[in-house]
């Protein structure tokens, strides 16, 4: 049976409300179909409209990504120059390639929680005194992106806001793209306020995030000082407009984009499970396809990004073809389930799968989108791939 976008947006919103509302494109670099569907203020009323700004949450590492690319090609950064030749303010990083930091292929960790500080002069001191290790674990983390914003900086003797705008926004067309919304603006933000999670028995909600603000706890202790992990805001049409610029070879090389999918991180463990598969700031093909944020019908050539608040963009220079999801995911939704020890999601009152609703201690009925994640598959890039007619 044929899916479209509409059937996605319908099967997310609607039927399972995973989120109050989503806004969907995919295309070549001159094509594009489009959806939108759902609020984008449950508590208010207001329908999503594709005016309507989102949160970009972790997809701002692309954009922090492909500067140090565009830098590099400009022959302005050298990527197997140490961190501190262009950030020495990161002097514990000595001897740390860039091409390290911008592919995850080393831990980079705190004394303590950056989201944990109560001011942005505590915050940026304890990112200065970030320290490498050994991966042990998950690959992926925002502090890289963090520090490459000061290696951004530092290459180019310009701000990383001046940078965002020279290289990719404005010669794109980006106009609704921003790292703090216009006063006028904010209006036109999606609500990612009234988070719910549920960790080991202790009910957390994270309420008072001001739409046009953002979502990522570490941002907002920094915030309006752009980050490099996250803090940017965008609409579905501006990012259109960059997975086409992409796939055009206008913000960087086709072979840089190549060279951002190359897997840095990824291998099979001794016990079968994977590591991570990660590419420069961006996801790449993983070996099995539930683990991989590249969908089936793209290739080894794509780099893909997620984001917390409800995200995924990918692009394929092979294929000729982008996706793009905007969902709002932490509105007013369970967003992570730790279960306590022996405890599983069903004995919460959720499916398997992580759809479905609990009870909030003050009585109220919660949807959840936990886990959402992997119901991308079978109802969003099936879609794509239909409306397409790509292979799925």
């Amino acid at each position: 049976m044929m899916m479209t976008l509409k059937d996605s947006i319908r099967f997310f919103t609607a039927e399972s409300h995973i989120m109050p509302g989503l806004s969907l494109a995919c295309g070549t670099a001159d094509s594009v179909l489009t959806a939108h569907g759902g609020m984008a203020d449950e508590a208010a009323g207001r329908p999503l409209t594709p005016d309507h700004i989102f949160d970009l949450a972790s997809l701002t590492k692309l954009f922090t990504g492909l500067m140090v690319m565009r830098l590099h090609e400009e022959g302005r950064l050298d990527l197997t120059a140490p961190i501190t030749a262009y950030a020495p303010m990161f002097s514990r990083l000595t001897g740390v390639s860039v091409a390290q930091v911008l592919g995850f292929e080393l831990s980079l960790t705190t004394a303590e929680r950056l989201d944990a500080q109560t001011s942005p002069e505590a915050a940026r001191k304890l990112l200065f005194d970030i320290r490498p290790g050994e991966v042990t674990g998950r690959a992926y983390s925002d502090m890289h992106a963090m520090v490459l914003r000061h290696v951004i900086e530092g290459a180019a003797q310009e701000s990383y806001a001046a940078l965002l705008n020279e290289r990719i926004l404005a010669p794109l067309g980006m106009r609704n793209t921003y790292l703090v919304v216009p006063e006028d603006k904010r209006p036109l933000c999606v609500s990612c306020d009234r988070e719910h999670r549920l960790e080991r028995g202790r009910y957390i909600l994270r309420d008072g995030v001001t739409p046009g603000t953002p979502h990522d706890p570490k941002a907002r202790v920094l915030f309006p000082e752009p980050c490099g992990h996250a803090g940017l805001f965008s609409t579905r049409g501006d990012l259109v407009k960059l997975c086409q610029g992409l796939l055009k070879a206008e913000v960087i090389s086709r072979d840089g984009l190549i060279a951002m999918s190359r897997n840095r991180t990824g291998y099979q463990r001794p016990d079968g499970t994977y590591q991570q598969y990660l590419g420069a700031q961006c996801y790449v093909k993983h070996p099995i396809q539930r683990f991989s944020e590249v969908p089936v019908y793209e290739s080894d050539k794509a780099i893909s990004l997620s984001g917390f608040t409800g995200h995924h963009l990918s692009v394929d220079v092979e294929t000729g073809v982008f996706a793009l999801f905007l969902g709002s995911r932490a509105q007013n939704r369970l967003t992570v389930l730790v279960p306590q020890e022996g405890r599983a999601l069903t004995d919460y009152g959720l499916n398997p799968d992580g759809t479905g609703a609990l009870s909030w201690p003050d009585g109220t009925r919660v949807y959840s989108s936990v886990n959402y994640v992997y119901q991308k598959d079978a109802h969003f890039h099936q879609a794509v791939a239909d409306e397409m007619g790509l292979p799925r």
